[in-house]
């Protein structure tokens, strides 16, 4: 029996990315693709990703989200698209606020107009925890994104808009566990803003497997929430210390920075009321908007309240649970010179 993505065009932007990446494999190896169109700003990542996949399936494409004339182009003929660029660097954006709203607000906006000029099938914006009552101007700027591809549903075309949100996710690029990797070769200090600070704690592999079943899953308007589990970080911080630590190795605190939250947050107080589906992978939180397509498609679900849904509320695992995730990971294996050169290792 045909899967959605069997014989169809793909286009990822920000595709050279670790969700990029890992979604390409996915979709390679589940589907059966006709193409799958990587479009993103940087020459060498698309240079070594040609080279890692090696596979004629694959279209690279230079271009800027900021450029609606290039993603007219880049979305042509394109069945699904899978919005995955982003300045996601929280200190990045609050130091260069006027480029995070270019490519997150503005870059999301014509992405939209690309897809619905080209008559593409669906679009997917994967979204982030800091949307969720943002702190700082990345969560801005992911709301904004979130509410730019919902309101698309309103306008008159057959391209369904929603959008999947997750929280952290095991060695993505700029997460905090490559960065403790780095600390221990370099400094041998562990460096923690507050020892009372929880995250959301999931594998790349399973949180692009959400991305792929709510795409299946979608009619338009939903936000999919992945139900992730968290830890505390000092229990992360502590499996690493003692699996790849000495008797020097310190854990310092240094103070919770600007833009920061103690506990992740996934949905939202005000969104958890009275518009959740519970769809065991996900909370689906229904639209504000008054979309009849998609009222109609959930009129039999049970609709409930959850109030928010953080990563102090979700499950937490334990010190030895984290451990074994990271082991499963290979994020407890030796340390080795492509992650930090070789002249920095202490």
């Amino acid at each position: 029996m045909p899967k959605l993505f069997d014989n169809a065009t793909i286009l990822l932007t920000g595709g050279t990315g670790s969700w990029g990446q890992e979604l390409t494999r996915q979709l390679l190896t589940k589907y059966s693709p006709k193409e799958i169109r990587i479009y993103s700003r940087g020459e060498m990542k698309q240079v070594d990703m040609r080279l890692k996949f090696n596979n004629p399936k694959l279209k690279f494409i230079i271009g800027d989200v900021r450029d609606k004339t290039r993603l007219l182009t880049a979305t042509k003929n394109v069945d699904y698209v899978f919005h995955l660029a982003a300045i996601k660097h929280v200190p990045v954006c609050e130091e260069n606020p006027e480029e995070a709203i270019l490519t997150n607000i503005i870059g999301t906006e014509n992405l939209v107009f690309a897809c619905i000029e080209n008559n593409v099938k669906k679009m997917i914006d994967v979204s982030t925890d800091k949307a969720v009552d943002p702190l700082n101007l990345y969560g801005v700027t992911k709301a904004c994104g979130e509410k730019i591809t919902l309101a698309a549903n309103l306008k008159a075309t057959d391209t369904v808009f929603a959008c999947v949100r997750g929280g952290n996710v095991l060695g993505s690029r700029g997460s905090i566990i490559p960065l403790f990797r780095k600390q221990l070769a370099t400094t041998n200090v562990l460096t923690v803003t507050d020892e009372r600070m929880t995250r959301f704690i999931f594998s790349l592999q399973d949180a692009i497997g959400l991305v792929l079943k709510s795409a299946e899953e979608s009619v338009g308007g939903e936000v999919f929430v992945m139900k992730m589990p968290s830890s505390m970080v000092m229990d992360i911080v502590t499996c690493l210390k003692e699996e790849l630590g000495d008797k020097n190795t310190k854990i310092e605190m240094i103070g919770i920075r600007y833009g920061e939250k103690l506990d992740e947050v996934l949905v939202s107080r005000y969104e958890g009321q009275d518009r959740i589906i519970d769809d065991g992978d996900f909370y689906i939180v229904l639209p504000f908007l008054n979309l009849e397509k998609t009222k109609k498609h959930y009129a039999g679900r049970k609709v409930k309240s959850i109030g928010e849904f953080n990563s102090r509320n979700t499950k937490m695992l334990n010190k030895e649970e984290v451990r074994k995730l990271l082991k499963k990971n290979g994020f407890l294996n030796p340390i080795v010179k492509e992650e930090v050169p070789e002249q920095y290792f202490r």
